[in-house]
């Protein structure tokens, strides 16, 4: 059986070429904005949506730095946010007096990103900062203050450059809209 990889795309939405302009411009931005401050620069990746986004970030940004993890959920097996934040996967390492870059996948309702930031931002950093690959903001519930945005999407079920559809689609290098058929 022949497996379509891009069975369930509607169209793509942003093309890989798009993307990959759009992370050099933010990494040559988060380079200019730490370059000058002598506090160590701690990436940290919100699993597993941000993994390919973070990877590809982080080598145009032209300064030393650590990456560290987060896995975080609040969607269990659905579509829509169940409200309820919980911590999968912590950081490995103290963040006291450091910079962190909080790197994310897309921002929708902002629910998950204001507990995450809240907990960083309790643990003594010197400064938490924020970067996403997509903002909709139609969709946001809560006030989240995002220092860097690759794209701002409207509402709609996109997959692809890390998102994923149970788990798939991550692989695809650009970001698409899903067909309907897919999650209806």
């Amino acid at each position: 059986m022949k497996k379509d990889w891009e069975f369930g795309i509607a169209r793509q939405l942003i093309t890989k070429e798009a993307i990959a302009s759009r992370i050099r411009e933010l990494g040559k931005e988060i380079t200019k904005d730490f370059k000058d401050d002598d506090a160590p620069l701690v990436v940290v990746g919100l699993l597993k949506g941000s993994i390919i986004f973070m990877a590809d970030l982080v080598r145009e940004i032209k300064l030393p730095l650590v990456m560290d993890f987060m896995e975080v959920s609040s969607y269990g097996n659905g579509f829509e946010t169940t409200r309820e934040v919980k911590i999968l996967k912590d950081l490995e390492n103290s963040i006291q007096g450091k910079n962190i870059l909080v790197i994310e996948d897309i921002i929708d309702s902002g629910l998950t990103l204001k507990k995450v930031l809240k907990l960083l931002g309790g643990r003594g950093p010197k400064k938490v900062s924020l970067c996403t690959l997509l903002d909709k903001k139609e969709r946001r519930e809560v006030e989240i203050d995002v220092q860097y945005v690759g794209f701002e999407i409207p509402n709609e079920f996109v997959l692809g450059y890390g998102l994923d559809f149970k788990e798939e689609y991550r692989n695809i290098p650009y970001v698409a809209l899903a067909a309907e058929k897919l999650y209806k």
